[in-house]
């Protein structure tokens, strides 16, 4: 009978089918449906044999069904995606084209920050951190927010916090093991410049770690931005601003909402010969290529509007450069994103 397989059998097996075989398998008992749709464990799994068949799937498109997105977070293959008003949330699968659109318990606002993640225990429930930390004019003052939202029960709970430190808005966050990791700064009185840190927010226990050391002293104007390797460390790219333009790249031996450790510098670059300018902080999105010791970094050009293409830039040992023009006009305010996508069976 399938249902007695031993667990690591019935992962080993199902393991080895192609994605397209997967669908139709978690249909023939519920155990596997649940190993297939719940188990964040064999998903990792899987996506580990994939990447050694080199096999690869289509992913569905969410504006099919018209809906226009103007920000993503990504959570090991599940996208919380943002409405271009503003006024809506959605999750979507984009491998098995599920979605699942988030109401508010008030409303959202232009300003609300979010981030995807799961509790490691009772079932992996997926979670939606929304937080708002902004100075409202028309209140004369700073407000406060704090939601979380369970999808595996439908309902927001609102958290009591007041920290002191702020995420500013340039900077996204990044999904790693679950949790969340966000560049974060001191409160300092106006006109003055906080010290850079490191945040995880922890989905099982709803709340923010201590500070965690960054292996830099970077400064107002530098460009910061996060990147996975493996789903099992951070690497973090640090670029500072004019006139040095010195680019370099940090990955992880040790990380956790707790604590934080680096090995040595993986890449270092002086992109003033190569490019001429700085990455913008609200671009510069990258990923690691460990086996050839390279680094791809997302950006656009710089000039005129109508002319602003998204580009790829290739970086390696001994001076290597390469760009790539990735075909596709810029509009002025958006900006390109990369992630480390892998497809996931994941139900929600």
């Amino acid at each position: 009978m399938i249902s007695d397989l031993p667990r690591d059998m019935e992962e080993e097996v199902l393991s080895k089918l192609p994605m397209t075989s997967l669908r139709r398998a978690r249909f023939t008992c519920k155990r596997w449906n649940n190993t297939l749709s719940k188990d964040w464990s064999f998903t990792r799994k899987y996506n580990g044999e994939a990447a050694k068949r080199k096999e690869s799937q289509p992913i569905g498109k969410l504006d099919d069904a018209g809906v226009d997105i103007i920000n993503v977070f990504h959570c090991q293959g599940l996208l919380l995606c943002v409405t271009k008003d503003g006024t809506r949330l959605i999750v979507w699968n984009p491998f098995t084209g599920q979605t699942r659109w988030i109401k508010p318990r008030d409303s959202y606002h232009r300003c609300d920050r979010y981030a995807l993640g799961y509790e490691k225990k009772n079932n992996y429930p997926l979670k939606v951190l929304r937080f708002v930390d902004d100075y409202y004019r028309n209140l004369n003052r700073r407000v406060y927010k704090f939601e979380i939202f369970n999808l595996n029960s439908s309902s927001w709970k609102v958290v009591d916090f007041n920290p002191d430190w702020i995420i500013p808005y340039i900077y996204p966050g990044l999904s790693l093991k679950g949790n969340t990791y966000w560049f974060a700064e001191n409160k300092v009185a106006p006109g003055k410049i906080g010290r850079v840190f490191l945040l995880c927010f922890n989905f099982t226990t709803e709340s923010f770690g201590p500070r965690l050391r960054l292996p830099f002293r970077g400064r107002y104007g530098d460009t910061l931005t996060l990147s996975s390797v493996r789903e099992e460390q951070l690497a973090v790219l640090f670029q500072e601003c004019a006139p040095v333009y010195i680019l370099k790249v940090w990955i992880s031996s040790k990380v956790g909402p707790s604590a934080v450790s680096w090995n040595k510098v993986f890449l270092s670059v002086d992109m003033r010969p190569l490019i001429g300018f700085q990455f913008h902080c609200f671009a510069g999105s990258f990923f690691v290529d460990e086996k050839n010791n390279a680094v791809v970094v997302i950006d656009k050009t710089r000039g005129l509007p109508f002319t602003i293409r998204n580009m790829a830039y290739v970086l390696g040992e001994n001076g290597y450069f390469k760009s790539v023009d990735l075909g596709d006009f810029a509009p002025m305010k958006c900006w390109p994103l990369v992630c480390s996508y892998v497809p996931s069976l994941v139900k929600f």
